[in-house]
């Protein structure tokens, strides 16, 4: 069979390339919306003015980040796994419980905010009376209550073709009303509005869509249950069921020998991926923070420009990472350690070839895309060519962290992404400031090498070992 052959008529991966195109084709067209925006909002405001919008929207996604639970990820690794053994009412009781505490966190991280404004206008930013600004912008964040909770709900539904067309929809009002300022001249405040305008409808769209696809699934009372309820009505059917058949009935435990809803399972899972994501925040999705901590908004500015370019990578590969996930979960589910390779590998194959091809666009064309957002932005090429070695390695391997996470392994990946991370920033400290923010962007590049090819190892290691027992 020649090796085309082999991926064309290979089922999952049909299935992953499908619904992953379905939501590439919305995130296109989103993504060209999202670069016009911000091609108009560089040449609308500057360097210093296109790098403060930066650090605002950076600084309250960036708190919440720390107070995130990553309730996507509870939610495709439990709830799919409940869903395949058909266990609908602990389904809706994981959920109910990611969506009140997702809710929760959102709330305080506004609050957050709100409180540590002024400090980050002045210490940050190092733009005074701007304080404001950050709070205005921060009020997406409760819009935004239940976003990752009805991400991972989508995903575990195989119905994430949907967040394409709501992404579809905020970006065009977010483009609409960028496009608006920039032939009206408007202001950073007004560029501010339209950002949080397309979180507003972000959040509830994605939150409405969630709720109505689990409705249609587990039905209309599944908001009633409770997560405690859920254990036990499943711990006394099995039990009656045991009784009726004469057999000694012990503790419900799943395959890897837990409980059926083990609740410091679910915490220890959630914690370790809080953990991560606080870690992902600081070392690797916070650059722009940095960048204007320890030079100016005006770099933060440059830096930006390269940084939105070279992020065109992840608009393929972020549909296969919603898309694969549940899959590669229900594989670990299963214990089909070979179908699971044979995936990693497909999966991988596909990736580094669209994954190189845009590189070699970028490096080709890069100095030429950064004029487009002004002739000034050019300078910023070097930081261009540093950042894309990582990125491409990182969405070439965009597996790695699922993959420990349905492995039952969330610990790893946060001590790798930690060592990796406070290696980059003891780093950042003497040299940014020497060498400005193209060395942000070369420890940026090394952060992910390190990390991301430790987890993969790891990753590789244990499948390799379940397959040999």
């Amino acid at each position: 069979m020649s090796l085309l052959s082999k991926f064309k008529d290979d089922p999952l991966l049909g299935k992953v390339i499908r619904s992953s195109g379905a939501l590439f084709s919305g995130n296109t067209i989103s993504l060209g919306l999202s670069v016009v925006q911000s091609i108009l909002a560089a040449r609308l405001l500057g360097p210093a003015g296109f790098g403060l919008v930066a650090i605002i929207t950076s600084y309250a996604t960036t708190v919440n980040g720390f107070l995130s639970f990553r309730m996507s990820e509870l939610v495709v690794r439990y709830g799919g796994e409940y869903l395949e053994k058909d266990e609908k009412e602990k389904t809706a009781a994981l959920v109910k419980a990611a969506s009140l505490s997702e809710a929760t966190v959102s709330l305080f991280a506004f609050l957050v905010v709100a409180a540590t404004a002024t400090l980050a206008s002045l210490y940050i930013a190092k733009t005074p009376n701007t304080a404001m600004l950050f709070i205005i912008y921060s009020l997406g964040l409760l819009a935004n209550f239940n976003t990752e909770t009805s991400t991972g709900v989508l995903q575990m539904l195989g119905k994430i073709k949907y967040q394409g067309a709501i992404n579809l929809v905020q970006s065009l009002l977010t483009a609409g009303l960028i496009t608006f300022a920039f032939f009206t001249k408007g202001d950073i405040q007004f560029v501010l509005y339209a950002y949080l305008a397309g979180k507003v409808v972000l959040g509830f769209g994605i939150f409405s869509t969630a709720f109505f696809q689990l409705t249609k699934k587990l039905g209309s009372g599944w908001w009633n249950m409770s997560l405690r309820g859920a254990y036990f009505a499943t711990k006394q059917s099995r039990s009656e069921a045991g009784i009726a058949s004469g057999e000694r009935q012990e503790r419900p435990r799943n395959d890897e020998g837990r409980n059926d809803m083990d609740f410091r399972e679910l915490f220890k899972f959630a914690f370790s991926s809080n953990l991560s994501a606080t870690a992902i925040l600081v070392f690797r999705e916070s650059e722009i923070l940095w960048v204007g901590y320890f030079l100016t908004s005006e770099a933060a500015g440059y830096y930006k420009a390269a940084y939105a370019i070279v992020s065109l990578l992840s608009v393929p590969a972020n549909p296969f990472i919603l898309t694969t996930y549940p899959e590669i979960n229900k594989l670990v589910v299963q214990k089909s350690w070979a179908r699971l390779k044979d995936f990693l590998k497909k999966i991988t194959t596909v990736a580094a070839v669209y994954n190189l091809a845009l590189a070699a666009v970028f490096v080709i064309f890069g100095k030429w895309l950064l004029t487009i957002y002004g002739e000034p932005y050019a300078a910023a090429y070097p930081a261009l060519i540093a950042l894309l070695v990582g990125f491409t390695f990182n969405y070439t391997l965009f597996w790695n962290r699922p993959l420990l996470l349905s492995l039952g392994l969330p610990e790893f990946p946060l001590k790798a992404t930690v060592v990796a991370g406070v290696a980059k920033l003891a780093l950042a400290f003497p040299l940014v400031p020497r060498f400005g923010y193209v060395a942000e962007a070369a420890l940026l590049s090394l952060y992910y090498i390190t990390s991301v090819g430790a987890i993969v190892w790891r990753g590789v290691k244990e499948i390799r070992a379940k397959d040999e027992l």
